[in-house]
């Protein structure tokens, strides 16, 4: 059997004492964990449908339509380090609580906005939320499951469900927004959000330094690092989403891009002269932290972009109704859980690096296929086809991507390696969906026929098949192969 290298928990006390535990009970964590995630991933899209019932409603111009995406996508990415530094200094399960409270209550206010301004703050909140809940779920996924075949599967379980919870944004947001109204879009999340905090309050227990603790140790939030990193990020987010207004060339979109990675070169050198840095730079020494989030990056740039416009092309050019395109598109949410859950299994025989890397040349297949796409397509070939193979193929790449970056956790990091794994992933996406629009745009020059946009759209998923090509060599020469990734791991615990 192939070895893995599992990330280590900070806690004094265990998520769930893996050695006398019931494993319904772990199951049960596991489940609870995912479900928050499962939450913020399909905020990310699920608005998508239900924006021109906003503008209807609230006055929205075209920029506050796309900022009601952007708030929360910039605001989810900004902040993921300080969440998931917050998750290792002063526990799991008081973050997770936190962030899903914070999550909650923004959806409210979301719900009840009357405002447009009111909707994107709330919004915002949403996305700071989500910053500070995400890397606390996978935190506890890994420390609730013992070491081996177990958390593997685990980690498989959380890809998953987040990665359904991206897939199921267009079906929720359609079905709800058909039949009920736009603010259902948000409203929903309250009872599922308040069902889960109760099973969260109930089910997790421990898992991290208190307050008190990390005070007397030292292990204070490093708020420079913190104020920095979450302002270079969000900066150059912002500038990636400029560019579909304005042009990857114009100074409204330069200025943020180039400020923002300044901002970024300043929290390095701060990190590596601070004391008690909110990043270690040390993670990087991993050749498993290092080379699985660049891969999660580059992956995540294509298969974020898929749903966007496998969703317009159902609606702009085959004639489907915001529902009939969330139907259209189950299957493709059901191969990418399939492929999340057979990774696994096959990873215990072929190791992470090899089913990451078949993974990424399964989607590219994929993309490439639904490349051929043409005005008049068929459901089957222009949408279930290829969707399948695409999303099957993320599946198998995103598991082991994430066991790799979380086992190569130090002690003390693993709050910190699931909120960099996250961003990684989040940032990937948002970059990939303004760049592979900018393509689609400059292919449609401006037409809005089926024939334009089709012609658009399938440049963009040419430029995705690329994306995903470059992705395989990239993790076939930099991933670890299992002895490897331990002797990463060891070392960066050493240091």
């Amino acid at each position: 059997m192939t070895p893995m290298v599992q990330a280590r928990s900070d806690a004094r006390r265990p998520l769930i004492p893996t050695t006398t535990a019931r494993p319904a009970r772990t199951w049960a964590v596991i489940l609870a964990a995912c479900a928050g995630q499962f939450l913020v991933v399909l905020d990310v899209s699920v608005v998508n449908v239900a924006l021109p019932s906003m503008r209807a409603d609230l006055g929205l111009t075209t920029t506050g339509l796309q900022w009601v995406l952007n708030a929360y996508s910039i605001a989810f990415a900004g902040f993921m380090l300080l969440g998931g530094r917050a998750a290792d200094i002063f526990g799991r399960k008081r973050m997770f609580l936190v962030g899903l409270g914070l999550f909650t209550a923004a959806s409210v206010a979301g719900g009840l906005a009357q405002e447009g301004w009111q909707l994107l703050a709330a919004r915002a909140v949403q996305g700071l939320g989500a910053a500070v809940l995400a890397p606390a779920t996978l935190t506890i996924v890994t420390a609730a499951a013992p070491p081996g075949p177990a958390r593997t599967r685990a980690i498989g379980t959380w890809t998953a469900v987040g990665a359904a919870g991206g897939a199921a944004g267009g079906l929720v947001g359609g079905a709800l927004t058909d039949l009920l109204s736009w603010r259902w879009v948000f409203l929903i999340n309250v009872p599922v959000g308040v069902l889960v905090m109760a099973a969260a309050a109930v089910w997790l227990t421990g898992g991290g330094t208190s307050h008190a603790e990390g005070r007397a140790g030292g292990r204070r939030l490093d708020l420079p690092g913190a104020v920095l990193v979450t302002g270079g990020l969000a900066t150059v987010a912002y500038g990636i989403v400029q560019t579909e207004q304005a042009g990857w060339a114009a100074p409204a979109t330069l200025l943020p891009l180039f400020g923002g990675l300044a901002v970024l070169g300043a929290f390095v050198a701060v990190e590596a002269r601070t004391g008690v840095p909110l990043m270690p730079l040390r993670v990087f020494r991993s050749r498993s932290v290092s080379a699985a989030n660049v891969a999660m990056l580059v992956c995540g740039s294509a298969s974020f972009a898929m749903w966007f416009f496998m969703t317009v092309y159902a609606q702009n050019v085959l004639g489907y109704t915001p529902l009939q395109a969330g139907l259209a598109l189950i299957p493709s949410s059901a191969g990418v859980i399939v492929g999340s859950k057979l990774a696994p299994r096959l990873m215990v025989r072929a190791g992470g690096r090899t089913i990451a890397v078949i993974g990424a040349l399964v989607a590219a297949t994929g993309f490439g296929w639904q490349s051929t796409m043409t005005a008049d397509g068929s459901y089957s070939a222009s949408i279930l086809g290829p969707g399948i193979l695409m999303m099957v193929g993320v599946g198998l790449a995103a598991t082991p991507l994430a066991a790799l970056a979380t086992g190569g956790a130090a002690p003390g990091e693993a709050g910190l390696v699931s909120g960099l794994i996250n961003t990684s992933r989040t940032m990937g996406g948002a970059l990939g969906l303004a760049v592979l629009s900018t393509v689609a745009a400059a292919r449609t020059a401006g037409g809005t026929d089926p024939q334009a946009l089709t012609a658009g759209y399938a440049l963009a998923f040419r430029t995705g098949a690329g994306v995903l090509l470059a992705a395989a060599v990239l993790m076939l020469l930099w991933l670890p192969g299992a002895a490897a990734a331990k002797e990463s791991a060891q070392g960066t615990s050493a240091g």
